[in-house]
């Protein structure tokens, strides 16, 4: 049988890495679907290709980035209860997060598939890309089920201490993928929109493994009928925190709507370049976000056990994973970037290697920035201020929606390169403080109690 494990005793650093590696390996795998996308697309059907696939990604973001905020949120109350060992009340909440999901997913799918052309209208998407650009983006969007139920019975799992069980379905649907890919674009020639549906298909088969496996292997999750009931008062809780992480990703995404509508202004290169920049970034960047939602379900199960001194422990500890991390990677950007960029587009296509590697080293940089981020936000995530890291995620917004207003009209695709660094920072700035009377807060109560 699947077990569970509980992270509120013993040393943190092992207990934050060994719940982190699964984590970051199934994050490897669901960026490298994003890479084995737009590295086909980039080498099979061209850079105009490449470039539709990049001018909806920030839309993407806006829209998964809430369905998965959402389901993060619903995580958490699973594990405060299983910290706090209350196990029955754990089952329900399991129960009314999974009603929620099915509600929630079929609507946002509709909703967004109807406005997905007036979308990219307002991004200024060219002409050229247009097309392309729209059917990868709606069947994206129908797909949203799929990406929203798989995401949200990873989360539950890994709020019982289990981040491995998640991985190995993450991994045959990854390998699922790759194979998908190359049948749909190069044997039934079906263009971008075989990439998105190749990557919608194999997430909802691993979201229907993970169910299955799930209910069948974890008897902590057997409950009665009774357990299984829709409960309003469970239901408004689950909402009340779930719904700010998944304005928060939204948020954010905003300002990142806005600045990729003002790098589409600059010519179908930039829109590649940066394309192809993100597909690396944010695979460099999968360390940090797992290494902050480890820190959502260890500050979870901690808060539900009532022990906020371990919060703080798993926060040093996790700042210095994060740091060993960044030197590893900023060597490895800096040299080589450009070689990560061929896997993209061709030798020849000079402009915008150079402008992919730009991004890179000008991001790399500012990392540390970012992992400070990931775990202070995530860590309040766990303790249940999740309306605190949604105003992170506007401070976020702010800055990039400046950038875009003044920066790139100015400085062009300097500026692009800038803007989220600058959004990082700012995001920084508010979250310090936001820890530090977070963590105050749980002493008191504790010394109260």
């Amino acid at each position: 049988m699947a077990t569970s494990r509980e992270m509120t005793a013993g040393r943190a650093l092992p207990l934050i890495f060994n719940f982190t590696m699964p984590l970051l390996m199934g994050n490897l795998l669901q960026q490298t679907y994003s890479l084995v996308d737009a590295a086909i697309v980039g080498k099979f059907l061209g850079i105009n290709a490449l470039a539709s696939v990049g001018a909806s990604t920030s839309v993407v973001f806006l829209i998964l980035g809430f369905c998965n905020g959402c389901c993060g949120g619903f995580g958490i109350p699973v594990a405060q209860k299983f910290g706090a060992r209350d196990y029955s009340t754990m089952r329900r909440y399991i129960s009314v997060s999974l009603q929620l999901a099915a509600v929630m997913s079929v609507v946002i799918a509709v909703v967004t598939s109807i406005l997905c052309g007036d979308i990219l209208l307002m991004m200024r998407t060219p002409d050229i890309i247009f097309q392309d650009a729209y059917y990868y983006l709606l069947i994206t969007f129908i797909g949203v089920p799929c990406t929203f139920f798989y995401n949200l019975l990873s989360s539950i799992i890994r709020a019982l201490g289990d981040s491995k069980t998640p991985f190995w379905f993450l991994l045959f649907s990854t390998i699922l993928n790759i194979l998908l890919d190359l049948f749909c674009i190069l044997v039934l020639d079906w263009g971008v929109a075989g990439a998105a549906i190749a990557t919608v298909f194999s997430q909802g088969v691993s979201a229907v493994l993970c169910y299955g496996y799930m209910m069948r292997r974890f008897d902590i999750l057997r409950g009665t009928p009774d357990e299984r009931k829709f409960n309003g008062a469970l239901a408004r809780r689950l909402m009340y925190i779930g719904v700010p992480m998944g304005l928060q990703f939204s948020i954010t995404a905003i300002g990142s709507i806005m600045l990729q509508s003002a790098n589409n202004a600059l010519g179908t290169a930039c829109v590649a370049a940066f394309t192809a920049a993100m597909r690396i970034k944010m695979f460099f960047m999968c360390p940090l976000e797992s290494l902050g939602i480890a820190m959502a379900t260890y500050t979870g199960q901690n808060y539900g056990a009532g022990k906020p001194e371990r919060i703080w422990m798993g926060v040093k500890v996790s700042a210095l994973m994060m740091i060993i991390y960044w030197a590893f990677t900023f060597c490895v950007l800096m040299l080589g970037a450009r070689t990560f960029a061929l896997l993209f587009v061709e030798a020849s296509e000079l402009e915008i290697l150079k402008d992919t590697e730009l991004f890179l080293h000008i991001s790399v940089s500012f990392f540390p920035v970012l992992g400070l981020l990931c775990i202070l936000r995530y860590t309040i995530q766990g303790a249940g201020y999740t309306n605190l890291a949604m105003l992170s995620g506007v401070s976020e917004m702010i800055a990039r929606v400046l950038v875009s207003l003044y920066a790139v009209p100015a400085f062009g695709y300097l500026a692009v390169c800038f803007g989220d660094p600058t959004a990082w920072i700012a995001a920084v700035l508010f979250l310090v403080p936001a820890f530090i009377f977070v963590y105050r807060r749980l002493l008191r109560m504790r010394r109260e109690q």
